[in-house]
């Protein structure tokens, strides 16, 4: 046990800096003249910083946005409907058949595919074409 040690190079000795001409890091300590790297605890920059040029989170427009209404509103097609057992579709039948996620609050049907089942909507709105076509396969549409 007294004569156990770490392999040769595992670990390296520290570099002690400041430490007169002959060690190769006197004077300046390797920081270079001036500037904040020089300085004692100055070494940090703040992210995005381009040294005073205005940088480029503020030169680029802001763009884009994001509606939370979008998160709620989904839209189911007419064709996966038709693969439904339920006689009535609202928007509990349609999260426990997983067609539209938890958030969703609104939900519009789309005329994608056709209708061969007699359904009844909801609390769901439709296309005028959605409308026309479970109509026309003898269902109804309430909201």
């Amino acid at each position: 046990m007294n004569t156990l040690k770490p392999a040769d190079g595992a670990r390296k000795d520290r570099v002690r800096v400041g430490r007169g001409i002959g060690s190769g890091l006197g004077k300046t300590a390797g920081r270079g003249h001036k500037g904040s790297f020089a300085r004692s605890g100055k070494g940090k920059i703040k992210a995005g910083f381009e040294g005073g040029q205005m940088p480029m989170q503020r030169r680029l427009p802001k763009i884009g946005f994001r509606s939370q209404i979008a998160k709620e509103s989904v839209e189911v097609l007419l064709y996966q409907l038709d693969k439904l057992d339920a006689g009535t579709i609202d928007i509990a039948a349609l999260r426990a058949a997983k067609l539209i996620p938890q958030a969703a609050r609104k939900v519009k049907v789309v005329k994608k595919g056709e209708v061969t089942k007699k359904f009844v909507l909801q609390g769901l709105t439709a296309t005028a074409g959605a409308k026309a076509a479970i109509e026309a396969a003898g269902g109804q549409v309430g909201e």
